[in-house]
């Protein structure tokens, strides 16, 4: 059994933002987009991890943009594919998210769409509040807007095809994109779950991580389990096998460990199927 607080690493987005809650990292002034957790470096190499669970914080949109599932990501020789998850922390009145389009769209014109920049009034943009949550399969079209603060789940699979970039000086990937794309409106339902919330966000047999919400009173205890499972304190303090714990962290627990309450806790746990 070993229990491990992962590494925090700050990416600087030209997207991002100064105002980082100081729970989760301090900026000095710079622009974070994302804050990764990974494991500590062992022989100077870190060791890979099936998932990746990262802060992210916008200013502005970024790229519409798509990843391929597993199969379609090994015919290219590559490890495996992206579906991840979005839960929100907060976001600002008028924060969007585009996750799939407003209609079907054949192939041909969603690239048409993609060049002439079109698509980007055809993404099915949703106004989002803390709370909100969405799972976002491989294949999905999708973007996120400015003014908001998130938590991502993903395969740990560095795979993204960009279809789109408000006319950004970056490369895009439409060949490979449109042979990945799920063009269709979003097929599940909008979902709201309050952090104080005791529930199952993530499940089924198509996807490639189980993610829960769970509560903690102060001054309990209780024991978590699992092969690999990822432990991510959205709220609360305690210890974990005697090592404190606070949020804004990420630990990776590999079989069982002894959760300490001191200050109420509401946590992310996601583990593989």
């Amino acid at each position: 059994m070993t229990t491990t607080r992962l590494l925090t690493h700050l990416v600087e987005k030209p997207w991002g933002r100064t105002d980082i809650p100081s729970a989760i990292a301090s900026t000095e002034g710079k622009r974070i987009g994302e804050v990764w957790f990974s494991p500590p470096k062992e022989a100077g190499q870190a060791r890979p991890l099936p998932l990746l669970v990262k802060y992210i914080f916008t200013s502005e949109k970024l790229s519409v943009q798509v990843h391929p599932n597993d199969a379609q990501a090994q015919k290219r020789g590559l490890a495996g594919g992206k579906s991840e998850c979005w839960y929100i922390l907060d976001a600002e009145p008028e924060a969007r998210l585009g996750i799939g389009l407003t209609r079907d769209l054949p192939v041909q014109e969603l690239r048409t769409a993609a060049l002439n920049g079109k698509i980007e009034a055809l993404m099915d943009w949703k106004a989002v509040s803390a709370g909100s949550f969405y799972y976002i399969p491989a294949g999905t079209v999708h973007t996120i807007g400015g003014g908001v603060t998130m938590v991502e789940i993903q395969q740990n699979n560095d795979v993204t095809y960009r279809l789109y970039d408000y006319g950004r000086p970056r490369e895009l990937h439409l060949d490979e994109a449109m042979a990945v794309s799920v063009a269709t409106p979003h097929a599940m339902p909008d979902r709201i779950v309050p952090i104080t919330a005791e529930e199952t966000l993530v499940a089924g047999s198509d996807a490639p991580f189980i993610l829960d919400m769970v509560q903690g009173k102060a001054g309990t205890v209780r024991q978590i389990e699992g092969k690999m499972l990822w432990f991510i304190p959205l709220t609360g303090s305690g210890t974990i096998d005697g090592q404190a714990w606070r949020q804004g962290e990420c630990w990776l627990i590999e079989g069982t460990a002894n959760l300490a309450i001191d200050t109420g806790m509401s946590a992310l746990l996601a583990r593989l199927p």
